[in-house]
């Protein structure tokens, strides 16, 4: 706390830090995880380019996972990656229109489908003679164990292996456009931490939910990546998230990973019991009340995160230790109570140190993160936001 706070002394909250020892010790556990298998960085967890290069630098990742086909012909432009996978549809007519026009940004970013239905909006977007498009087809890695039964996100409407072939058969028999991979996300195992706090059962049932629903998945997913490769020559085949990077890279039809979240460290990560990433990502808020002996009342600080209303979205203090938020106020948009032992030692314009639910909608709030390696001095490097950029 002493240290961090020194540091950063000439700094006015709010701010946010990221602690690049615990970025790159992080990033190496990834490699380690992966174990051979490169990882994609998942550019929504990060949004931040000096961040992204930092770790593309290293051994181990290859290409960026983008959430917005803007996003990536940004950091094209920006010469940040020549491989980039749009890992959402989209349905940006300015940014196909200007992809169209740049051979080298078609050549290095791949978007994707999961029906024609996705081509007849590029094609309307472009007319229907444009330079080859390159496509990946996402297939839904959901469990359904019985006939209703949905476990996992809703994103594709491609299931089992006769799907994908179909889809792909529409894919390649369209002219303008080149079927080069395969993604499929599991979110049920990669997104789920399997050591939820204060609930064993949960836990214990989340655990078994996962190991049925990798098995099935592996097993299907073999069959849908002979099915697609049948007609089109594949580049990649990518699974995964951070959650899930063991499980994920054993699986033998998948040539890449990704993963975001586990380079930054947020508190939704500290519910798995396989792998523990450092906080590398904090935000401080100052001290401006003191309504009780017991109570301090920081500025700001209500970054809740996206998903599901829950306690697990919400930002939690962090230093000083023991503190811990109001249950009737929470994180508030302009101010944000805590209480605990350490709230009595806080004065008017100390620091309450805070860690995000999530990794990379922080990126959203602060225009800059101010890096702080072992030695030499705090430096500042813009977010998206602070270079001007929000991709929704």
């Amino acid at each position: 706390m002493r240290t961090l706070d020194a540091v950063t002394a000439e700094l006015d909250p709010p701010f946010a830090v990221v602690g690049l020892d615990a970025l790159d010790r992080n990033a190496d556990d990834l490699v380690r995880r992966a174990a051979g298998v490169p990882i994609r960085i998942a550019t929504k967890s990060v949004r931040c380019r000096e961040l992204l290069r930092r770790v593309l630098d290293r051994p181990g990742f290859a290409g960026l996972m983008c959430y917005s086909l803007a996003e990536a012909l940004w950091l094209h432009r920006c010469g940040t990656s020549d491989d980039l996978l749009v890992a959402y549809p989209t349905a940006d007519r300015a940014a196909l229109r200007a992809l169209a026009a740049d051979p080298a940004a078609a050549a290095a970013i791949t978007l994707v489908v999961d029906s024609a239905e996705h081509l007849d909006v590029i094609d309307a977007a472009l007319g229907a003679a444009h330079p080859e498009i390159r496509l990946c087809l996402e297939v839904d890695a959901s469990w359904r164990p019985l006939p209703g039964v949905h476990v996992g996100t809703r994103r594709s409407p491609v299931h089992t292996a006769a799907q994908a072939r179909r889809a792909a058969e529409e894919l390649v028999r369209r002219r303008g456009f080149r079927l080069v991979g395969l993604m499929a996300y599991e979110g049920q195992i990669a997104g789920l931490g399997d050591a939820p706090t204060g609930a064993p059962v949960r836990g214990a049932v989340l655990r078994w939910i996962q190991r049925r629903s990798a098995t099935e998945l592996a097993d299907r997913r073999a069959e849908v990546v002979r099915a697609v490769g049948a007609l089109a020559p594949l580049e990649f085949v990518n699974g995964g998230g951070t959650g899930s990077l063991e499980r994920t890279r054993a699986d033998g039809a998948i040539t890449e990973v990704a993963a975001g979240s586990g380079l930054i460290g947020p508190t939704l990560f500290d519910r798995y019991r396989a792998f523990h990433p450092e906080p590398a990502l904090l935000y401080a808020l100052p001290v401006v009340h003191r309504p009780t002996r017991r109570v301090v009342t920081a500025f700001s600080g209500g970054y809740i995160a996206s998903g599901p209303a829950g306690a697990d979205k919400v930002p939690a203090p962090h230093l000083p230790a023991g503190l811990r938020l109001l249950g009737t106020e929470g994180a508030g948009e302009v101010q944000t109570p805590v209480t605990g032992p350490a709230a009595r030692r806080l004065r008017l314009g100390d620091r309450v140190w805070f860690r995000p639910a999530k990794a990379g909608e922080l990126a959203e709030r602060f225009t800059h993160y101010h890096l702080i390696g072992a030695d030499g001095p705090v430096e500042a490097t813009p977010t998206y936001r602070g270079e001007g950029r929000c991709f929704g």
